[in-house]
């Protein structure tokens, strides 16, 4: 289970703000990528908290309701940010990544001492110094935390427009390249939401074209 070593190290116990900063949406072919930063109080740390892919749905939504209620109360911070599907056309995902965090970051209205980043690089634009931590969200808690809020915060998005574009089965696949959302493909092709970039969209609307001329 991830812990407060990291935190700890870097002065966490003993007052200094410490975040953790991860992301949810990298790998999808539809909708934002979606990041959160968390700072914990060390003494008020909501049990259970894990990295949001070894949870299911329900426990993921179980801690992210805990770590609302500690927000409430004043006993933690957190800021989301994200990163448009223009944005990640624009930029590439892997810079969108990067500004999602910043934006996460930012978001906490008040600057970090450090922030703990989930993955192998820090944004370059952070306002407070970072350490990047590879598979962090098993080690760090306030990572853990992080991705929890950013994956909530992301699925309930592309349920929302699932509503709305209903042909994909965004209510199940987040917009990831499931069976069903390539058959949503093939049957009404490309939203304004999909990813420009990305392989199996691109093919679509290259399709579409062609189909239309």
């Amino acid at each position: 289970m991830p812990n407060f070593a990291y935190e700890s190290k870097l002065g966490g116990r003993d007052g200094r703000l410490i975040c953790g900063v991860d992301e949810a949406g990298r790998g999808p072919l539809a909708g934002p990528v979606v990041a959160a930063a968390v700072i914990l109080n060390p003494r008020r740390r909501p049990r259970g908290l894990d990295d949001s892919k070894k949870l299911d749905a329900a426990q993921r939504e179980l801690l992210y309701g805990r770590l609302m209620e500690r927000a409430r109360a004043g006993e933690l911070r957190f800021g989301i940010g994200a990163a448009s599907v223009a944005e990640i056309t624009r930029l590439n995902i892997f810079h969108a990544t990067m500004l999602a965090m910043c934006r996460a970051v930012t978001a906490l209205r008040i600057v970090p001492d450090h922030a703990l980043i989930d993955g192998n690089h820090c944004p370059k634009d952070l306002c407070c110094p970072a350490t990047a931590i590879v598979d962090g969200d098993a080690i760090s808690v306030s990572i853990a935390a992080a991705s929890i809020i950013a994956k909530v915060t992301r699925d309930r998005a592309m349920t929302k427009l699932h509503r709305r574009y209903p042909a994909y089965g965004w209510d199940s696949n987040k917009g990831y390249g499931t069976p069903s959302h390539h058959a949503g493909l093939k049957l009404v092709g490309i939203s304004p939401h999909h990813r420009l970039g990305f392989a199996p969209v691109h093919q679509q609307m290259t399709l579409d074209l062609e189909l239309t001329t």
